[in-house]
């Protein structure tokens, strides 16, 4: 601990843009630090993603900071993430703050409140400080938007406000890595500049002895070391942050005749993407994210994903020929799944009355299961426990709404949500659940869930991994730690925040 404050040191993780890998090594300090028993909380002061998970007290934030959460060995809380923007549109978002949702605003609103929204996170920052021995900031995009500086919240002002030393990662693979390091400094003031400790160079392929003149160079030109440089690996599987991982997915041709392949409708408001990651983990299943309309008789089953604005998505799959394709599929005989928004879209009608995704009306569903659904607050945001023909599993609800069946069967028996006892049911089925919709994100975590599924859609003969869910996930922690560990001067950036080893 700092003796002098009391208060927990911070570390800052920031990049010099998008997906460069700042989560995933954010996470992977979380697990390194608290395996030498530190007690290590993660922290982004404000998080824009459609891909959020709920905390034990039902309350809503974002999938990164859960990750990391896990990654340390606590329970997740929202002062972990006390912003998390959801988008609605190019302008607007959903804003959810300290795990609750304040309504829908536009970029403009938003930026005329980060004063007062600041003040917010930095109490969240100050709470987790006080409770934990090392806190593992986490920035957002680039660090360097010089544009956005003067009311950033979530980068560097964020960084000078916990005086937290910034290692800068940056994303070889994509090239210029030389560029983004040292232009990234060049774009920032000298006093944050001087906050920047040294770099972490991420997704590199190839002998890693061809790049030690590049390192040097490096170094010799900013001054600053560099951490470590981590290697591509295909064996390590973590949540991604956000959906620009899946980003422009092409058009996809299946071998009939190789193993069974799954379709994701990549929707352009896609949410919790992550809920697929189960079955991308499946040997001899094959899961794609297509955007683009394509016949799809080749697919064993179609999935229709989460979606933070289902109405203009629905629209969306009409507009864009999606609608037929999926009706082709639906009256060949094809398996289909909605989950959440891609549920409410199977219906027959969206209403919105409010207009809470947007202007107020009426969208015609896919027709696919005999339910209707109206969009209303409050916003359900629930850890629940539920069965499907009595196996057990446990998922998470994030919805605005509620969809009223009228014909089919219920799909899911719910026993328990936020710690509470019920009795209710969930989803829809019909032709003998070839055609199925819940609001159950996390669906997929239960191996044994992940078999059923296979069997209700007609995939026989794939051996399920026996470990899933959180158990898994550690495994995945603890591999992504030692990778880390191996190719990054971790005793290096430990004297950066002065703190010790302690026994666990």
């Amino acid at each position: 601990m700092n003796k002098k404050s009391d208060i927990a040191p911070c570390l800052a993780v920031m990049g010099t843009g998008s997906d460069v890998g700042k989560s995933v090594i954010a996470a992977a300090l979380c697990r390194i630090f608290a395996d030498r028993g530190l007690r290590v909380a993660p922290y982004k002061a404000q998080n824009m993603s459609n891909n959020s998970g709920v905390t034990p007290e039902g309350l809503e934030m974002g999938r990164a900071q859960i990750v990391q959460a896990e990654a340390a060995g606590i329970v997740p809380h929202v002062d972990m993430n006390p912003i998390l923007l959801k988008p609605t549109s190019d302008v607007g978002s959903q804003v959810v703050l300290l795990g609750e949702s304040i309504g829908n605003q536009t970029a403009m609103d938003y930026h005329q409140k980060k004063a007062r929204l600041a003040q917010t996170a930095n109490a969240a920052l100050d709470r987790l400080r006080s409770k934990y021995d090392l806190v593992v900031m986490e920035g957002a995009g680039s660090c360097a938007e010089v544009n956005l500086l003067a009311h950033d919240i979530v980068n560097l002002p964020m960084a000078e406000y916990a005086d937290a030393p910034v290692i800068l990662v940056g994303d070889i693979h994509r090239g210029g890595i030389f560029a983004q390091l040292v232009g990234t400094l060049d774009c920032l003031p000298r006093h944050f500049r001087d906050r920047v400790a040294g770099f972490i160079i991420n997704r590199f392929r190839g002998d890693l002895r061809l790049f030690a003149d590049g390192v040097q160079w490096i170094e010799e030109r900013t001054g600053l070391p560099v951490f470590g440089v981590l290697p591509w690996y295909e064996n390590i599987r973590i949540d991604p942050e956000d959906s620009v991982v899946i980003e422009r997915p092409r058009t996809v041709s299946v071998n009939t005749e190789g193993m069974p392949v799954v379709a994701v409708i990549r929707l352009p408001h896609i949410s919790n993407f992550t809920d697929f990651d189960p079955l991308r983990g499946v040997t001899g299943l094959t899961v794609h994210f297509v955007e683009t309309p394509q016949n799809l008789s080749a697919f064993s089953a179609v999935i229709l994903p989460g979606s933070k604005n289902t109405r203009f998505d629905l629209a969306w799959l009409k507009t864009s020929g999606w609608e037929s394709c999926i009706a082709d599929f639906n009256a060949g005989g094809g398996h289909i799944t909605g989950i959440c928004g891609g549920y409410q879209m199977m219906g027959s009608r969206v209403h919105d009355p409010d207009g809470l995704e947007g202007e107020p009306g009426t969208t015609d569903g896919l027709g696919l299961l005999p339910v209707e659904t109206v969009l209303q607050a409050p916003k359900t945001t629930t850890l629940s426990r539920f069965s499907w023909d009595g196996i057990q599993g446990t998922g998470y609800e994030i919805h605005m709404g509620q969809t009223r069946p009228h014909g089919g069967t219920p799909l899911l028996v719910l026993h328990e949500r936020n710690g509470d006892a019920v009795n209710d049911a969930d989803g829809c089925a019909v032709d003998h659940r070839r055609t199925i919709g819940t609001y159950m994100h996390g669906l997929f975590d239960t191996p044994a869930m992940i078999t059923h599924w296979l069997n209700a859609v007609g995939i026989t003969g794939i051996d399920v991994p026996a470990t899933g869910g959180l158990d898994a996930k550690m495994q995945q922690y603890a591999l992504l730690a030692d990778h880390v560990r191996c190719h990054v001067d971790v005793e290096r950036i430990s004297t950066l925040v002065k703190i010790e080893n302690k026994t666990r």
